[in-house]
């Protein structure tokens, strides 16, 4: 018996799956009368391939992975609902989180009816291990971690999160969405060696696929069984999976580059301005700054036609604004601005 199977829903682990027609048969079918499908053929009558085999098999060798160890849904989002769909029971189960951080964690826990035990990050975003495993009980299946961290930027080690792994006794869920601005290294293949470990990732960020809400999950071979069974069948489009398909034939190498070099210049030069107050390190595609008024800084930019993301209300990011980092030109309009700002 598997060391997670106590964790997964009675009745998750009882499920018989849906069958779709297509998963019926096997081989070349030249008339399909099988799917209650338009036979006017428009290149999209016809249903996507459930299990996303073509398109899994062009991103499991870039990532470093087997195919069998990588699940695909609507945006890592879908996977994140899915981890509370499989491990927790409604009404009695609980997950763990750190904040501030994605907001998603929360909000998906709330539609499936879980409570969660969120840990302050310290000053610096800073993860207390010792803090985080003291707020698990026999009720807590799973934790969510992300890294680099949103809206924080920073990344933790690779030594704290699988010791963290290591020491918890639930699904441990690390959300990598920014993972390619990073020096610090993905857990990619720690994952399919790990029977608790989840690593979430995305084509939304280095791989500008945003529009096309295709979301990664890299796990055991047990888990991505499960995930496989409680997904609804055709999860991805087929205009979804042929783009990709295209995209992922280009290097997003310069693409990265250039984000990371850019956010180094912004590291450097944002603090010049008397007004901000804090540049923390980021690890991500966007840097935190803490401002003196952040509110009115928010509105200057945007009347500017800048748009930032004000995160002054959450707990621990008081004051602060979120800045992605665009085209260098867009970059400098930003700088701009922020030159003949007046407080």
């Amino acid at each position: 018996m598997s060391r997670i199977t106590h964790l997964v829903r009675p009745n998750i682990a009882a499920l018989t799956p849906y069958s779709t027609a297509r998963d019926e048969y096997v081989g070349h079918i030249g008339i399909f009368l099988d799917a209650n499908e338009s036979p006017y053929t428009n290149g999209f009558n016809r249903y996507p391939d459930p299990h996303q085999a073509a398109l899994k098999a062009k991103i499991a060798p870039i990532k470093g992975i087997p195919a069998d160890n990588l699940f695909l849904g609507n945006g890592s989002d879908e996977a994140i609902d899915l981890v509370f769909r499989i491990f927790c029971v409604p009404g009695k189960d609980n997950a763990v989180i750190m904040t501030p951080s994605y907001g998603m964690y929360g909000v998906a826990a709330a539609i499936n009816d879980i409570a969660v035990r969120s840990v302050q990050l310290d000053r610096d975003f800073a993860l207390d291990t010792e803090k985080l495993l003291a707020a698990c009980d026999n009720n807590t299946k799973v934790m969510f971690l992300c890294s680099p961290n949103n809206p924080s930027g920073n990344a933790f080690s690779r030594e704290q999160l699988l010791d963290i792994c290591d020491r918890f006794k639930g699904i441990l869920v690390v959300d990598e969405a920014y993972i390619d601005f990073s020096e610090k290294g993905s857990l990619v293949t720690e994952a399919t060696k790990r029977d608790n470990l989840i690593i979430l990732q995305t084509m939304s960020k280095a791989r500008a696929m945003a529009g096309l809400r295709i979301g990664l999950a890299i796990s055991s071979l047990e888990i991505i069984r499960l995930m496989s069974m409680v997904k609804y069948p055709y999860n991805l489009s087929k205009a979804a999976m042929e783009k990709a398909m295209s995209f992922m034939c280009k290097s997003i190498d310069d693409e990265v580059h250039t984000i990371i070099y850019e956010r180094k210049r912004l590291n450097s030069i944002l603090p010049r301005y008397p007004f901000v107050k804090r540049v923390f390190a980021s690890d991500a595609n966007f840097i935190l700054i803490r401002v003196d008024d952040a509110d009115a800084l928010y509105s200057y930019l945007l009347k500017k036609g800048i748009i930032v993301r004000n995160r002054s209300r959450i707990t621990g990011c008081e004051g602060c604004l979120r800045l992605t980092i665009g085209l260098p030109a867009e970059n400098d309009s930003l700088l701009n601005a922020l030159d003949n700002y007046k407080i």
